[in-house]
Parts: structure tokens; C-alpha cells; sequence
């Protein structure tokens, strides 16, 4: 399987917090210690890792390792940490559906929500309770044989599969997607999470490393060219036919209805009919492109894996470079700031640019 850019910066940051070498997460009567310990409070942390970031109103809100969470009022020119975050894991992906609630999402398959902004996080769902919704699915009565078998598999795994992605149709209705396929569905705010594996046509297990709800429409990209979509809120999926063998690192979703997704090698392709076919865009990249986000003027944006940030004012049909990061920096997330900013979420903590 492709080593994607997300999962290949969740690895830098844990390396980082082995010290440099990989290792297994310190576990005590079976769960990860990092899913028992709350984020530490440090001037250190904003210097952080950071893997995403997102708005929450005028608010802007970036996670990452170690269960970080901060937050900046002042379109990210000063930063400060959450007050409580329940978790040390990493965080990959964060998303508000208004000014006060929001979701984040990570390793050991950690789901956070806050109901004020990102100030206080509580865990809806970490992976020992998915490993359980796994062995209690493959334990069902009517399981087919192929959801048994994959129940089983990653029941015995354990709660080691990060999520990568998630989003939501509204305040009760959402979805997150990872490694390995990983893949949970909530229809009550997040109180409880299902498993819907069987419900995607992904029989290789692929990593699914972007999920965007669109009306009752979701669409799901990942690895080897996988593109997913499901016409009924997420009860059924059917594949796309895609325009790239390689692996999609992200979806975008515009005002408009126009639905981009991009990836390897500065992929990107563009759909306007809910992606029954795709057209190629010239991004003038030759590294991966890892976030994309639409502006407030109704611009859209992709973020490069070196901080390089392209611009479209024509819905996406063309893409022109239009900011840098200055040095070349791991970047993972982007979002866009009131009066005319952009920030980045990097390895090398936060940065912000200035939509020209």
C-alpha cells in the first residue's frame, strides 16, 4: 500500500515521540496510556506539530501531536492552547459544523467533541471501543462471511487504527475513515459510532484518507485511485469510476457543487456532476497536494506538501501559485482566516500567509 502524506506526518510525529525511533504505544491493562492522559499544558506546544486546522466561526482551530489543540482569535496571528483535551494521541483532523461544535479525530481511534469552541474536549470513542464493535459485529446473527472475517481481523488488531478524516451532514449525522478501511458512521452527534466496513466497496482494505458529506450525498477517496459515493446519507456506497491510479489524499467540496480531489504527484481532478466523470487540472506541482479548502470570496485553495499554496477564481478549472511558505515546510492542513489570511498547519507549528 501507498505510505500516504498524512499518514507519512503522523509518523514523523511519532518518531519524534519515540525519540526518534518508532515504538508501540505504552499500554496499561490494555489501553493505550495516551488514550488515559490528558494533553499537557506547555508553552512548548505552540511550537507543536500540527497536522490540521479549521474554522469554528471567526475562530481558527489547528490539532496534532500529543492530543495539541489550538486556537487563535485573531486570524492566527497569536496562538494559544486548548484548556482540556482528554487524550495524548495524535490528532489529524479536526471540523466544526458552526462556531461552538466540533469534532476531532486521530490515532488509536480517537474521536473528541467540543460544544464551545475547542476551549474543552471530551472522547466520544477511542479504538478499544472500536475493537469491540468489531467482535460484536462479527458475532452478530446474519453476518456474511466477508464482514465476519474483517470484524474478526480487526478485532484481534486492537485499537491501533488512526482516522485520517471525518465529517458531518449535520450536528447528528457523520462520518470518519482511515487505515486500513477503518471506517465509522454516527447518527446521534457521535454519542455512539458504528462500524459501515461492509457498507464500502473496498475489498483491499485501502486507506480511506478523505470524506466529504454533501447534502445526503458522501463521498469517500483514498488509496490507488479509490473514490467512493453514497447517494443515501451513507447506507449504501458504490466505486466511482476514477480518473487516477494513484492514491487521493483529500476531497474538496465547494459552494457551487464543484467536487475536487487531489493527491500524488500534484494530481488533481475536478467533477461537476457528483463524480460520474472527472476532468485533470494542471496544478504545476510535482509534490502531493495534502489539503484544499474554498475561501470566504468563494475561492478555492490546495495546499502542497512543502507549503506551497495554489489559487483557483474560477472554480477550479485553473490553479496559479499565489503564496509560499517562505522556507520549504511539512505541511498538512490549511484554512482560511478573516481578513484576507490563510493559515498552515506543519510540522514546524503554525504559519500564516496572506491571500494576495
Amino acid at each position: 500500500m501507498t505510505v500516504l502524506p498524512r499518514l507519512m506526518l503522523a509518523g514523523a510525529v511519532v518518531a519524534l515521540l519515540a525519540g526518534g525511533a518508532l515504538a508501540e504505544p505504552a499500554v496499561e491493562l490494555g489501553v493505550p496510556l495516551a488514550l488515559s492522559q490528558s494533553a499537557i499544558q506547555s508553552p512548548k506546544a505552540l511550537g507543536a506539530a500540527t497536522l490540521a486546522v479549521t474554522r469554528a466561526g471567526a475562530r481558527l482551530v489547528a490539532v496534532g501531536e500529543r492530543g495539541t489543540v489550538l486556537l487563535s482569535d485573531d486570524a492566527g496571528a497569536s496562538w494559544r492552547q486548548a484548556q482540556a483535551v482528554p487524550v495524548q494521541s495524535a490528532l489529524t483532523v479536526v471540523r466544526f459544523i458552526d462556531a461552538r461544535t466540533g469534532w476531532a479525530a486521530g490515532h488509536l481511534g480517537v474521536i473528541l467533541q467540543s460544544q464551545d469552541g475547542g476551549e474543552h474536549w471530551r472522547k466520544q470513542f477511542d479504538g478499544v471501543q472500536a475493537a469491540a464493535a468489531f467482535a460484536a459485529t462479527a458475532a452478530a446473527p446474519g453476518a456474511d462471511e466477508r464482514a465476519r472475517r474483517l470484524a474478526s481481523r480487526l478485532a484481534e488488531e486492537g485499537p491501533d487504527k488512526p482516522f485520517f478524516d471525518l465529517d458531518f451532514i449535520d450536528a447528528d449525522h457523520g462520518f470518519a475513515v482511515g487505515a486500513y478501511n477503518f471506517s465509522f458512521v454516527t447518527r446521534d452527534g457521535g454519542r455512539s459510532w458504528t462500524p459501515m466496513q461492509a457498507r464500502l466497496p473496498n475489498p483491499k482494505s485501502l486507506h480511506l484518507y478523505g470524506v466529504r458529506a454533501v447534502g445526503g450525498q458522501v463521498f469517500v477517496a483514498g488509496e490507488q485511485g479509490l473514490l467512493l459515493r453514497s447517494a443515501d446519507g451513507g447506507a449504501s456506497f458504490e466505486p466511482l469510476p476514477s480518473p487516477y491510479k494513484g492514491s487521493f489524499f483529500g476531497l474538496l467540496a465547494a459552494r457551487s457543487g464543484t467536487l475536487l480531489a487531489y493527491g500524488l504527484r500534484g494530481n488533481a481532478f475536478r467533477s461537476t456532476d457528483q463524480g460520474a466523470h472527472w476532468e485533470r487540472i494542471e496544478t504545476g506541482l510535482p509534490m502531493a497536494i495534502d489539503a484544499g479548502v474554498e475561501l470566504d470570496g468563494g475561492a478555492l485553495a490546495l495546499l502542497g506538501q512543502t507549503g506551497d499554496v495554489l489559487i483557483s477564481r474560477d472554480d477550479g478549472r485553473s490553479f496559479k501559485k499565489s503564496a509560499s511558505s517562505g522556507e520549504p515546510v511539512p505541511a498538512a492542513g490549511l484554512a482560511s482566516a478573516e481578513g484576507g489570511q490563510m493559515v498552515l498547519a506543519t510540522l514546524r507549528g503554525m504559519r500564516r500567509l496572506s491571500v494576495p
